[in-house]
């Protein structure tokens, strides 16, 4: 495995991502966004996921981005958005990289979800959301972030849907590529709810159910199966996404 630390892949001081590569010089590789609720964690918070993920062959990208209190919405989107911009242009220098995925947990979650469903993100930078091989959403927010409804002075219980929620979006374009959604049963409040109303929705607009792979994290509260080991001593989290990456080719 080979590591390289803080590439800029943007001119903002909090715009840097990490490379983890496997040996092998043909790859796929997941560009993974953190969580923390827009306004704390970083790239090394799921190290341990990357790790088990580089083992099978599976690159990472791993990418810090601008949040709370110092940016706002939705400039956190766009620095998301500039990460994959980055990962398309120059991710052959480091290897045969033919497929390329995103995902996120939680907050890093949303965002990959906002690339996903609102084009205008990657667009700015001449990428169609379907040219991504997958998304992998982790405990994601599809209504409006609740720091974005603090950032308007809203109760952040509130439940809003509108032009900053993933879900306002579904049926604006045809999203073709395979998607896969984790949630706990025991998540945040409402989390779980929104999460079936999510996948719902993308059924009503006629999103084929067969690319459609569904967790619910039994026993766990929010995200904390991330960083769970099976009998074997393996992250559940990482053996989830390499199976649903396998299962693509």
């Amino acid at each position: 495995m080979k590591i390289i630390k803080d590439i800029s892949y943007d001119c903002f001081e909090a715009c840097k991502l990490d490379l983890y590569l496997p040996e092998s010089n043909e790859f796929p590789i997941m560009v993974f966004f953190h969580g923390g609720g827009l306004e704390g964690g970083d790239k090394l918070s799921d190290a341990d996921v990357y790790e088990s993920l580089v083992k099978s062959g599976i690159a990472v990208a791993t990418a810090d981005y601008r949040m709370y209190p110092d940016a706002k919405y939705p400039e956190f989107i766009e620095d998301a958005a500039s990460a994959v911009k980055w990962v398309f242009h120059h991710i052959k220098e480091y290897g045969n990289c033919k497929e390329i995925y995103i995902a996120g947990s939680s907050a890093g979650a949303y965002l990959s979800m906002m690339l996903c469903f609102d084009k205008k993100y990657l667009g700015k930078h001449g990428i169609d959301p379907n040219e991504i091989s997958g998304y992998i959403f982790d405990a994601a927010q599809p209504t409006t972030h609740f720091n974005v409804l603090r950032e308007r002075g809203l109760d952040t219980r509130r439940v809003i849907i509108d032009d900053a929620a993933p879900i306002y979006h579904i049926g604006e374009n045809s999203i073709e590529p395979p998607l896969m959604v984790l949630v706990a049963d025991h998540d945040l409040p409402n989390r779980l709810e929104q999460t079936y109303l999510f996948c719902s929705t993308l059924k009503n607009f006629g999103y084929d159910e067969k690319k459609l792979t569904f967790k619910l994290m039994k026993g766990y509260n929010h995200v904390e199966y991330t960083h769970a080991t099976d009998s074997n001593g393996n992250n559940i989290f990482a053996e989830m996404i390499k199976d649903f990456i396998k299962s693509r080719k």
